[in-house]
């Protein structure tokens, strides 16, 4: 028997179950849109949270130690009950300034007032020049020009109705709004978003702590020296206690996206179960196939049809079973995994790149594979056949 007429009859087959085959079909449909999808979404993540973190990874955070947690809290966070004293930073400085750039930071959680409204938010003090530096991404204003001018972030403007020239309390002290920032996120220097900058001077009038700093912050012109220098500050400055501790940045980044990763391949897993339930299914529909066709087999055995030829014929039914819907699957998770992505995430910026659209031919190739071993058991079962018997059966 020719290839063609073993294709033919499979396709006859195929047409003969239509209903049946297509039932089948949408069960591979949905494994392979579940794993596509979920795919996509994981890669989509990855490069977006990836995207977002990268500005923090050339950043160290040297802060003071005080026991088994560190610091006083998280980095660009404080309650402003840990410094650095003078001297310290000035020994930052000296090991760090040579790899990057290195500023002090103040902060501190504190009262605002505006009018009969009062709430507590983030007060950073900096040197203008640091601004000028860190924060050059004003949407409006200007820098600080006078002690009593701040700037502040782009959420705390829009939640609190501010602008350039607003006016407010901080601290028990009356300002000037000089320059909104703008959104920058999440951040491992200073979280601008929903605070309050205002100068050094202006800031250690109103709270104290005169040279001290609650952290000090190098950016490095080299990521590949966070090591380096690191071990220099930790080297001298914790040589016979622990005084400081330095967090590196674009590890935080890296377990961050690492995080992502796992939890991705975890939910395509379970969205795997999708094609096992399929590939039962499939199993299922073959063997009754090879069981309502058993003197269709006895005649094709007969006439001198060999068993690869049987075994080849009931696979190519499972491989075009496959194909309908790896096919259907691939368009549909086109379409729905780009809409998926843009409620989850929010923008499809990455949609449309190598490490996104991949998993659809492997989401199709793996539908294809579990497809044609579902079928492998029920067509080795309907070659092994005896002509004879099979002839006798009703």
């Amino acid at each position: 028997m020719t290839h063609d007429i073993i294709v033919a009859m499979a396709v006859r087959n195929v047409k003969i179950n239509l209903l049946r085959s297509i039932l089948a079909a949408i069960g591979i449909t949905i494994g392979i849109i579940s794993i596509a999808c979920m795919g996509m979404l994981g890669s989509n993540m990855t490069a977006s949270v990836t995207e977002s973190l990268s500005a923090m990874a050339d950043k160290l955070i040297v802060s003071p130690y005080s026991g088994k947690g560190g610091g006083g809290g998280p980095p660009g966070m404080s309650s402003g009950t840990d410094n650095l004293t003078k001297s310290q930073y000035k020994q930052i400085v000296k090991i760090a300034s040579k790899y990057g750039y290195v500023y002090g930071v103040h902060s501190i959680r504190a009262k605002v007032k505006k009018g009969k409204d009062e709430w507590n938010t983030q007060v950073y003090g900096l040197e203008v020049s640091v601004m000028k530096t860190i924060l050059n991404n004003l949407t409006s204003g200007g820098y600080p020009s006078s002690d009593n001018s701040v700037l502040i972030g782009a959420q705390f403007a829009e939640d609190n109705d501010l602008k350039v020239g607003s006016r407010f309390t901080v601290g028990g002290s009356g300002v000037k709004v000089s320059g909104i920032v703008e959104s920058r996120g999440m951040s491992m220097d200073v979280n601008t978003d929903n605070a309050v900058i205002m100068t050094k001077t202006m800031y250690e009038s109103s709270f104290g702590a005169k040279d001290e700093y609650n952290q000090v912050n190098v950016v490095l012109n080299d990521i590949n020296d966070a090591d380096t220098v690191t071990d220099d500050i930790d080297s001298q400055m914790n040589r016979r206690e622990e005084t400081v501790r330095v967090q590196d940045s674009s590890r935080m980044v890296s377990m961050i996206s690492s995080s992502v990763t796992t939890i991705t391949s975890f939910a395509t897993l379970i969205a795997s179960i999708s094609l096992l339930v399929a590939a039962v299914s499939i199993f299922n529909i073959m063997m009754m196939s090879v069981t309502e066709r058993i003197r269709e087999i006895g005649i094709l055995r007969s006439i001198g049809t060999q068993k690869r030829e049987i075994l080849r014929m009931f696979v190519y039914e499972a491989t075009l079973i496959g194909i309908l819907g790896a096919t259907l699957g691939m368009i549909l998770s086109l379409i729905m995994g780009y809409f998926f992505i843009h409620i989850m995430i929010g923008n499809t910026k990455y949609f449309f790149t190598y490490g996104s659209l991949i998993h659809l031919p492997y989401a199709m190739a793996v539908g294809l594979i579990i497809c044609i071993l579902s079928g492998l058991y029920p067509a080795w079962r309907g070659a092994q056949m005896d002509p004879i018997e099979a002839l006798r059966a009703e």
